[in-house]
Parts: C-alpha cells; structure tokens; sequence
C-alpha cells in the first residue's frame, strides 16, 4: 500500500512523523507550514497557549517546550502568547527532524480511475497512490462576501492574503470582521502606517481574558477545566471526545463549530487596537463599487442608517468555510463523490471520506469532528487515528511498496 499526503502543515507534518515512525511508506508535498509563513501577519501572536501548540510525533520529543528549552527561547504552557515567528521556526525544525522527507512540491491535479489516485505535481510529474491524505489549510477556504466579490484583486482580498503590511503604508484601508483575523490585521496595518478603517457587524468586539499566573481552585477547576481550546466544558469536551462530537445531529454539529470560541481576539492585541484604528461597531455592507481605482463602500447602521465610506482597498477577515468545491486541484467527479454535509466533507472515525482510500483532516473535517479541527492542538488526536489506520490497511496488503511514477 502506498500513501500520498498533500499539506505540509502541522496535520500533514505530524501525521507523516508517526506514519515514518510505523515504517509505512509515503510520499509528503507542499511548503512547510505556509499558511503559517505566509498567510499570517508578521508578528502577530498564536491563539492557542503554548502547551496546545505543538506538532505531534509518536514519542513526544518534539513539542515547542522542548524546542524552546534546547534553544534558550523564553517559553511558559500558558502565560507568554507564541509570536507566529517561534511557531515557524519551531515547525520547520519539527519537519527537518521527523520528517526530513518532505518534498517542497504542489500537487496541481487529484483524480482517481479505479482503485489508484494519480497526482500531477507541478513540475509535471505524474504519481500513482493508494492512500490519500488531504491535509490541506484554511487558504483553500477563505469567505469573503457576496458584496464584495465582484471587486477587482487588486481593491479587494482577503485576510489570508496579507503578510507583509509595509506596502500598504500610507494609503487607507478597510478591514471587514470583528474576529481574531479582523483585529491582527487592522492593528498590523495601523502600525505599518496605514489608515485603517474596522468594520463589525457585531455591537461589540470581543478579547480573550488577559493570561495569569494565579493558581486555579479546585472548584474553579472543575467548574471550567483547562484545555488545548480554552477554559470550559464544552472546550473540554470538543477537545476530549471528539469521537463523539460525530454523532450529533448535523445541524447541531455545524451550529456548534461556528459559534463556540467564535469572533475573540486575543487580550494583547486590546490596547494597540484602541490606539488608532476607526471602528465602526454595529455596521454591515450594503454594496461595493469601484469609483476611480478606489471602493466605494455603502454601509447600513444598526439603527438603519447609511453611509458611504471611500477606500483604497478592502480586506475581508470574515473567516472560512469548509467546502469541497474549493478544492479545485480535485478533479470534478472525485469532487461530487465525496458526502458532504452543507458543503463540508463528512468523514468516519478515521477521516476517511466516503471515497475509499481518501483522508481529509484539519479544517476540512470540522463539521465531522468539531472545533478541535481548527486548532494545532488537534493534531495530537488525528496523526496517531489516521496512522493507525493506514498501518492496519498496509499490513493488510503487504507487501509494501513505495509510491511509484506513472
């Protein structure tokens, strides 16, 4: 049996840790932790706490502590945020230990004829495979909103989008959202020297409550256990037995996954948004136009009332959706083979998808498994489940043979 995962995020990166741990053969492509690198704003901070940040490996040696300690980086499990840069290079040292084999190539093309799944890379090689991973990031599922698709890239992107802000310096902006992304951007933005306009629909913004030192009480404990998501039950439980989190009626399970830890920003980012950034609270678009290579926004209030707005460009940080449509690299009858469930992939126990020898973790199986899917801590869970069964159907099928080209 051969296997092929496409991602090199940390889903991607740990399953193939314990799948080379197993001596299961396997082929791993993509950029090590991309979204991470590239997608992110430069110097903004994790919203998980420290000890829910790591990738996992079957022994449980290459955590972020421990990469911390060896290197003298100052590191605490809850107190001290993660700055996006840490991770990256924590995660790319994860990659070169235990996962060395990693090629730095796309796959452009996924169809399967048969039993056998043929990739296209995109340097025009041509792979067969048995076993397929999707361990894809949240980039393939970015949101953005019906007024404002039909803006040109160039005055319209997404948060995603946005690394580097220094070249928007000068110019005037508008950040759409109220979440984490909404507020890491418009403050990097700001800071970078731009003139940054934030509007939220919602009546208020909301911040993580600030980290400290103090020592929980027993009650306190149990009222609101910790966990990889955040202090709570429901955190507890979503992180805890996500096995369970399947069986819940679908509709329940996609209402759940988008409003619990929903639109929070983190507690540092409070003061350096409040320092410079317009905000323009209980406000939604109404329409977006192009008025001399700039937008043109209409805005309604709560209270019923409009007004325009006039930007150099829009970004809308108004999250994700899971969709297998979006998964343009998968050809179109593999596309409408895979059961969905509003539009997300359902998969079993294992992440297998209702086509056989077809895994999708990560973001892609939130629906599935829950709000454990879009946070790092998730991998600890899902790199041993979908080892295990891929080294039960190898053993099957032995002997084993690598990924052959087509």
């Amino acid at each position: 049996m051969t296997v092929a995962i496409i991602g090199a995020g940390p889903y991607g990166l740990s399953i193939a840790a314990h799948l080379r741990s197993l001596g299961i053969p396997y082929r791993i492509f993509g950029t090590p932790v991309d979204t991470w690198a590239q997608h992110m704003p430069a110097g903004m901070f994790l919203k998980s706490d420290g000890f829910a940040s790591s990738l996992s490996d079957p022994d449980g040696k290459g955590t972020l502590e421990n990469y911390c300690t060896d290197r003298g980086v100052p590191y605490h499990p809850t107190i001290r945020p993660v700055p996006v840069e840490l991770f990256v290079d924590y995660a790319r040292a994860f990659q070169e230990r235990f996962v060395p084999d990693l090629e730095e190539r796309q796959v452009v093309s996924l169809d399967k004829v048969g039993d056998v799944y043929t990739l296209i890379l995109d340097d025009g090689e041509t792979l067969n495979a048995d076993q397929v991973v999707l361990a894809v990031g949240i980039t393939h599922f970015g949101l953005v909103p019906p007024q404002l698709a039909g803006l040109r890239p160039d005055l319209m992107s997404h948060s995603s989008d946005h690394h580097d802000m220094e070249r928007w310096a000068g110019r005037h902006v508008a950040v759409i959202g109220g979440g984490s992304s909404a507020i890491d951007l418009a403050v990097f933005l700001k800071e970078a020297g731009t003139h940054v306009t934030l509007v939220v629909r919602a009546e208020r913004l909301r911040f993580a409550s600030p980290p400290s030192d103090r020592v929980r009480s027993r009650w306190e404990r149990m009222k609101a256990p910790s966990s990889g998501l955040g202090p709570g039950w429901k955190s507890w439980v979503c992180e805890n037995l996500p096995q369970f989190f399947r069986f819940l009626p679908g509709d329940l399970r996609t209402t759940i996954v988008r409003r619990h830890l929903g639109p929070a920003a983190g507690w540092p980012m409070k003061g350096r948004l409040e320092d410079g950034v317009d905000i323009l609270l209980g406000t939604s678009i109404e329409q977006a136009s192009e008025e001399d290579g700039r937008v043109r926004l209409t805005l309604r209030r709560a209270d019923g009332t409009r007004t325009e707005l006039l930007v150099d460009h829009v970004a809308a940080a108004t999250g994700y959706l899971p969709d297998v449509e979006r998964l343009r690299f998968l050809s179109r009858p593999l596309r409408a083979a895979v059961r969905t469930h509003n539009d997300a992939p359902m998969v079993d126990g294992a992440f297998q998808t209702s086509v056989d020898g077809l895994y999708i973790v990560g973001p892609g199986a939130a629906d599935s498994f829950g709000p454990l899917m879009r946070f790092m801590v998730g991998a600890e869970f899902v790199a041993p489940t979908v080892a295990k069964r891929l080294a039960r159907r190898a053993r099957r099928t032995q002997p084993a043979r690598p990924v052959t080209t087509a």
